[in-house]
């Protein structure tokens, strides 16, 4: 069930009568890291909405850093798979009077392609996403990768958290080390660790996050990979491209980001990938 707060995002956005953006985030982030994009969509005449993952962690990554590693912070549920996140989307959207555009990042990213498969996006852009069902060639994990063997029942049932070395190696590894520290105080929090091992399965064609590839109401659909990505490498959100290109209803396209890591989304160049997605939206969405 979507939040107080994000019901009072969705009774706002209903009231505005514009279209309403709304911002997935991925693991080891909150709907703060958003908080940007929300203003600037806002400006360019669209209603944002930045809804957490169902009982997310305390507002604040550094209260959401306080448990152990492989246990859940107060609040959290965190053993979500992809599939339930989506539903917990589809949901809230549901709650809107106007069809959304959707943006995500990397699970988020997934997410957003799932609920455009679903016909529940007037457009959508996902950025470094995380593999489709079924997607080749496999996802490249990185060193130090902070998620430990599936049969783990410590990663499939409790939140886990990135110390900032994996934070910098795999997020941050295109930004200073000044700007990795503060990155990772103002962002990094516990993530569930199902969605992480769905991922990894994602070459399984029956392996949970599956995404409608030819759907006649899935909307344009933009993909943006980062040239030094290490968590979703260009090979990987190609691979998304390529089985999702031949829709025959709506464009698909996909744009690298020269220079950028993971962080695209939060760290100093935010701006111009906020923008890249601004103006793929208002190709085909009136505000």
């Amino acid at each position: 069930m979507p939040s107080s707060f994000e019901h009072a995002q969705i009774r706002h956005a209903n009231l505005t009568g514009r279209i309403p953006v709304v911002f997935v985030h991925g693991l080891w982030l909150l709907p703060t890291s958003w908080e940007r994009w929300a203003q600037v969509f806002a400006e360019a005449g669209f209603a944002p909405v930045t809804p957490a993952w169902p009982s997310a962690p305390p507002a604040g990554a550094a209260p959401a850093r306080t448990a152990p590693a492989g246990t859940a912070p107060a609040g959290t549920a965190p053993a979500r798979t992809a599939g339930e996140v989506a539903g917990h989307f589809a949901d809230l959207i549901g709650g809107l009077d106007r069809r959304p555009a959707v943006v995500g990042h990397c699970t988020g990213g997934l997410l957003a392609q799932i609920l455009a498969g679903r016909g529940l996006a007037c457009a959508a852009v996902a950025i470094s996403p995380a593999p489709l069902q079924g997607a080749l060639p496999l996802p490249i994990s990185p060193p130090r990768a902070p998620v430990r063997a599936p049969a783990d029942p410590a990663v499939v049932g409790s939140a886990v958290p990135l110390t900032y070395d994996q934070f910098r190696h795999a997020f941050a590894n295109a930004v200073d080390e000044a700007e990795a520290e503060r990155l990772y105080e103002t962002f990094a929090v516990p993530a569930p660790g199902v969605p992480p091992l769905q991922a990894a399965a994602a070459f399984d064609p029956w392996s949970e996050p599956e995404v409608d590839r030819t759907a006649k109401d899935r909307g344009p659909l933009l993909l943006m990979s980062g040239e030094m990505d290490r968590i979703v490498p260009w090979a990987v959100a190609h691979a998304s491209y390529e089985s999702q290109v031949r829709n025959e209803h709506h464009l698909t396209e996909i744009l690298e980001m020269p220079g950028r890591g993971h962080s695209l989304t939060v760290d100093g160049g935010w701006r111009e990938v906020c923008g890249t997605a601004l103006t793929f939206i208002q190709r085909f969405v009136d505000a």
